[in-house]
Formats: structure tokens, C-alpha cells, sequence
């Protein structure tokens, strides 16, 4: 089958960066130039420029037994050091580093000086458990400071850090601490999400006792719990300790050590797997090397006078790069925020950039579209007029959701960044730079400085401007995953098999290349569908649904069809602006329509389903597997990875 995927939609709006922000934008035109002329000078450079070496590397690559690279190799850095310490050294000690909003109301405003001494105590703590270089550290935390913390401290004492989203039950946890033989839980006895406590205490003690006829977890030697939610718990003594009676009496005098570049800095296990947990596994000095230049470069961060908010959770890789690491080695000031964007109400982001004056705000595209489904009126109430910059992560942008956004939250002039990357990639791979690029609503454009993508068919080979294909990253980069924890071969499988001829990276996404050579997200190519013999990508169709007046968001499956292999079933949110005014009756049917006047008869739905609610993931990627096996009437599949298990009986309900 031809891996080549039909593009049916064009874009012609197009966004150049005003003069005022281009003359003070952090990314130039010059760095593409720096990095084509000399790739690895141009990421040794980097690594020298932002961050402190303990031992200054010689070798920028070592690429001898691909696919297992080595980045900075001989150098020797510690990665708190680079994202506390030296700040404090540098006199910018009383910087605020962390804005912390509970969902509550609570707040706290954490200092570079406060966070280092905080990160010191826990370092002390950890090294007094027994915690050293090299050992496991699983992270069960809501979004307050001390999670933030957690992983600093561990990556302080040379220690690998494993966190796992709050969300997750008993038996992911479980899972998780067992396939890291972690040592240490550090957790909450719970966190505010959605209006009330939601515990976590009670998870951790599930996970560590028989699950199962498991047996009871044994590499788990104690659980550190912050107060938070003050419900009430289960003690165990002599494994449980509490953050505050530890952590507040520590010493403070803790130096931090340097560790090979190469040092495991984080674990990370990806969302929606079966059978045994895939372990993504970062690095040093490479992964912060790229985590730093891209917050700088894409986000445009200014430390001295930017307020930087990225509203994703640490149990993400976005919460890793863009939240904890990337911001803080650079020295920003940042947003903190525990809860859920409509609690207590549906305008509480807004009243958040308001309050904080937030000035770069980095986001999911499922978040911009619940949004629209609620409506302009919301955001239109608080003054957002701080905001210069804005970004969207974790699914294909479309273009109408792109137009919204800049319009509704960036009062038509706020320059946008659509970021492509990947748990495995560690950072951003594919993205405007805001001060230099010509924008185009819905496309991720351009690999940045010093990375090498092309889109290809099957054999590897380049497919060219004006065509789809499978995306595949063609050299090796600072922040790449290193593997697979304790399965090398299921790495290699995974992610290098299919182009080892030619030593590329598969990401398992499509993209085409417009005429201008700018790359456009298809999605998954395990979403693209065989519609009588044409490849049609579900990112295009759901973009043409949701440039209907009508549509807040839309998701796309193939189903089988005995006529045409596969047919096109769309699922779709109605704004609540457009229910005021109108009636749904007939709706599906002119959606249908729609869609066929838009991008060709091929690529009309052969059903339409009105749903309040699509299924997604709590990084909030849309789970199309289960919406698939509505279309095609089969049990639903596994849900337990969610953000709301029920969200799928609704939908079923309404399909039948």
C-alpha cells in the first residue's frame, strides 16, 4: 500500500511577524544559517552558551553505534545546578521562578533563592533514605511547587525520576514503580481538581500492596507525602514520611555534584500502552541543551520581564521540557496552576493570565476548541492584553481553531508557534520562530535550527513539495530519547527499524510538504484512512468540519465500509453560540454536505454523529481507537487513560 497521503485542503492566509517583535525577538534568521553551515558546532555552541559545564565536553556527537548516541560525552554538568543555583549566584536570587496558583484559591509565589534552598533540604532528605545516583524516584504529584521541586532534587543527587500523572490508578502506578524498581514514592495525601480533594495517598498504598496476586511491591522503600488536600490517610510507619516534618529540618548545605552528560536524568512512561509500560529514557546534558535553546528560541522568553505560563501537567513530557526544565534553566518566571481550566468557572485561565499578567502562553490545541465550543464571550470578559505570544502543543492545530485563537486570546496580532514533538524527541522539533517565520494557521512549518526532517515514502524516499508521507527525523539530536528502559531492542524495533537502511527516526506520523517546503501535521499514521484507494488524512477532514460556523471540534475515524474499504465517520461538538440561534435538526446532513463542497466528495462522511464530548487523554490528545470501535459497532476498548472514563458510554448512548 503507497504511503503516499492525499492533501485535499489548501491554506492561503499567511502571518508575517511585525517589525516591533522581530527586532526583539530571541530567535534570528542567522541561527538556520549557523546550523546548515555546521550542525554539531552549532548544538556544541548551544550547549556552551546555555548552560554551565562542571567539566567542559571536547566531542559534540558520538554517533558510532547508532541508533544509541552519546551528546556532550566527556562533559560533566548537574541539571538543578543549571536551573537554581546559578541564578542565585548570579544575583538573581529574588526572582519570582514559580507563581503558584491552587485551584482553590491558594497561591504562592516561590523564589529562585526559595527553590534552591527547597531543593537542597529534599537532596538532603533523599541522600538520607538512601537515595543515589543512578536510583529510581516515582513522583505522584498534584501541581503545587513541591512537585517541581521533587524532580530537581532528584536530578541533584544524579538520581532517574519517574513521574507519574496524579490521575493514573492504583495499577498504573503499580506498573510503573515495578518496571523502574523505584526505591522512593514521593507524593500528596491529595489535590484539588475539579471543585473538591481528589486523594492520592490512597493510590500509592494500593499500588505498593497485593495488587492482584501480584505480591506486595518490594523495591519501594519509603512513600514522602506532602500535606496538600488535608484528607485523611493511611500510615505506614516506618515507610511513610511526611514532606514537612522531613523537608523543613534538613540542612540547607547541599553543593551540587557534577555527572556525565550521559547521566539518566528521567523515565517517562507514554500514555495508551498495553501489556508492559514503554520507559522512555532521557539524558543530561543534551536533553536540557535542547529543552533551553527551544523555550528561548520558539517561545521568544524574555527572563528579566516575561511572565511564562504553559498550562500542561509534569506527568507529561510537556510538563518536563516546558514547565520544570526549559523555563527554569533559563531563569523565567512562570505560572503554576493545580486545576482544571473551567474550575470554579469556565473563564478561570483568563482570570489567571489577567491577574499574573501572562505574557507567553503555551497550550493544547483540545483546550483552544472546548473553548470555541463554549464561546468568545468567556475570554472577552478579562483583559488578555498581555499577552505577545502564544503557542499550542500535543495534536495538529486546524486552521479555524489557529484563527480563533489569535483572534479571540491574541486580539488579532499575538504571533502563534504550533509546535511538533514527541515524548521521545524530549523537545520541539517543528516550529515557527516567532520573530523570523511568515505564519500559516494550522501548520507546524519548519524543523528549527540544527534538526533534520523530511517527509518520505515507504523505501525512504523524499516524497517532495506538494505531497504526504510519513515523517521521519534524518539525523540524530541533543534532547533524543536514548532508549527504551531495560529493553534496548524493543527501542530499536520501535523507532529505527522500518528506515535502518537509511538510519532515520519514524515518529508514526504523516505530514506533507506544501510548495513552500513548510510542513502540515496529518496526524497518526495509524489514523489515516483507505477511502477507494485514496489515503485521506483525519487531521484535513476534521479541519474542514470545524471551519463550519457550527463546529467547536471534531474528531475522525475510518470505518469499515463493504463498498469502499474504509468510510469516513466524524464526531462532532456543536458551539453553544450556534445552539442559541439554531436548531441541530439536519445538521449532520449539511456537515456532510460541507465537508464534500470543502475538500471533494471523496472525503464526505458517510455519518455524522453530534456528541457533547469526545474521549481524551488527560495530556488531552483525542483517543480515536475507541471512537472507531463505535463507528464500527464493536465493545469499546480499554478507557482507563481518560480524562473522564464515563465520557465514552455517553457517546455510545447518543450513537445509538
Amino acid at each position: 500500500m503507497s504511503s503516499n497521503i492525499d492533501h485535499l485542503l489548501t491554506e492561503t492566509r499567511r502571518f508575517a511577524p511585525e517589525a516591533a517583535f522581530a527586532a526583539d525577538a530571541v530567535g534570528t534568521a542567522d541561527l538556520y544559517a549557523r546550523a546548515a553551515e555546521d550542525r554539531l558546532g552549532f548544538w556544541g555552541d548551544q550547549a556552551r552558551q546555555l548552560l554551565h559545564w562542571h567539566t567542559p565536553f571536547t566531542e559534540v556527537l558520538d554517533w558510532s553505534n547508532p541508533p544509541f548516541a552519546s551528546w556532550y560525552g566527556d562533559g560533566e554538568l548537574n541539571v538543578a545546578y543549571n536551573c537554581l543555583d546559578r541564578h542565585v549566584e548570579a544575583g538573581n536570587g529574588d526572582r519570582v521562578a514559580l507563581l503558584w496558583e491552587g485551584e482553590n484559591g491558594d497561591e504562592r509565589r516561590v523564589t529562585y533563592a526559595e527553590l534552591t534552598d527547597e531543593v537542597k533540604r529534599l537532596a538532603t532528605v533523599l541522600e538520607g533514605l538512601g537515595i543515589g545516583a543512578g536510583d529510581r524516584v516515582a513522583i505522584y504529584l498534584p501541581m503545587i511547587p513541591e512537585a517541581v521541586a521533587s524532580m530537581l532534587a532528584v536530578a541533584r543527587i544524579g538520581a532517574i525520576h519517574s513521574v507519574v500523572f496524579g490521575g493514573f490508578s492504583a495499577d498504573s502506578l503499580r506498573a510503573r514503580i515495578d518496571d523502574a524498581g523505584a526505591k522512593l514514592v514521593i507524593t500528596a495525601d491529595g489535590g484539588y481538581r475539579k471543585g473538591k480533594v481528589s486523594a492520592l495517598k490512597p493510590a500509592v498504598d494500593q499500588a505498593l500492596a497485593d495488587r492482584n496476586g501480584c505480591g506486595v511491591q518490594e523495591s519501594v522503600e519509603h512513600v514522602l507525602v506532602v500535606r496538600r488536600g488535608g484528607n485523611e490517610i493511611e500510615w505506614t510507619e516506618g515507610r511513610d514520611l511526611w514532606w514537612h516534618e522531613a523537608v523543613a529540618t534538613a540542612s540547607a548545605d547541599h553543593e551540587a555534584q557534577p555527572f556525565p552528560s550521559e547521566n539518566p536524568l528521567f523515565i517517562l512512561y507514554t500514555s495508551g500502552t498495553t501489556g508492559k509500560p514503554k520507559g522512555i529514557l532521557h539524558t543530561s546534558g543534551g536533553y536540557l541543551t535542547q529543552a533551553a535553546f527551544t523555550n528561548r528560541v520558539v517561545h521568544d522568553v524574555h527572563p528579566e520581564t516575561d511572565v511564562y505560563w504553559c498550562t500542561a501537567d509534569i506527568g507529561w513530557v510537556t510538563g518536563h521540557t516546558y514547565v520544570t526544565y526549559g523555563p527554569l534553566a533559563n531563569g523565567a518566571t512562570q505560572v503554576l496552576y493545580e486545576g482544571t481550566p473551567d474550575t470554579p468557572h469556565p473563564g478561570r485561565w483568563w482570570e489567571i493570565i489577567q491577574k499574573y499578567g501572562v505574557s507567553i502562553f503555551y497550550t493544547a490545541p483540545t483546550a483552544i476548541r472546548s473553548f470555541m465550543k463554549i464561546g468568545r464571550d468567556v475570554p472577552g470578559g478579562f483583559d488578555l492584553s498581555s499577552l505577545r505570544l502564544l503557542g499550542s502543543v500535543g495534536e495538529p492545530i486546524n486552521p479555524e481553531a489557529w484563527m480563533w485563537y489569535r483572534g479571540v486570546i491574541g486580539h488579532d496580532s499575538t504571533p502563534i508557534v504550533d509546535t511538533w514533538w514527541q515524548t521521545e524527541t524530549g523537545a520541539i522539533m517543528i516550529s515557527a520562530l516567532p520573530g523570523v517565520t511568515e505564519t500559516k494557521p494550522g501548520s507546524a512549518q519548519v524543523p528549527i535550527p540544527g534538526i533534520s526532517i523530511d517527509v518520505v515514502d515507504d523505501a525512504g524516499e523524499p516524497v517532495g513539495e506538494g505531497n504526504g508521507g510519513l515523517l521521519v527525523v534524518t539525523e540524530p539530536w541533543p534532547s533524543m530519547l536514548r532508549g527504551i528502559w531495560g529493553d534496548p531492542e524493543r527501542y530499536v524495533e520501535t523507532y529505527w527499524e522500518k528506515f535502518a537502511d537509511k538510519g532515520y527516526y519514524f515518529a508514526g506520523d504523516g505530514a506533507r510538504l506544501d510548495d513552500d517546503g513548510d510542513v502540515w501535521l496529518l496526524g497518526r499514521v495509524d489514523d489515516v484512512m483507505n477511502v477507494s484507494g485514496h489515503r485521506l488524512s483525519t487531521a484535513e477532514i476534521e479541519s474542514a468540519l470545524v471551519a463550519h460556523e457550527a463546529t467547536a471540534e471534531a474528531a475522525v475515524v475510518g470505518a469499515s465500509d463493504e463498498t469502499t474499504g474504509q468510510a469516513v465517520a466524524a464526531f462532532v461538538i456543536i458551539k453553544q453560540s450556534y445552539l442559541k440561534a439554531h436548531s441541530p435538526e439536519g445538521l449532520a446532513q449539511t456537515l456532510r454536505q460541507w465537508v464534500g463542497e470543502q475538500i471533494g466528495p471523496i472525503a464526505r462522511p458517510r455519518d455524522v454523529y453530534i456528541v457533547e464530548e469526545l474521549p481524551k487523554t488527560r495530556s488531552g490528545k483525542i483517543m480515536r481507537r475507541l471512537l472507531r470501535d463505535v463507528a464500527e459497532g464493536r465493545e469499546v476498548g480499554d478507557t482507563t487513560t481518560l480524562a473522564d472514563t464515563a465520557v465514552m458510554s455517553v457517546i455510545s448512548a447518543q450513537v445509538r
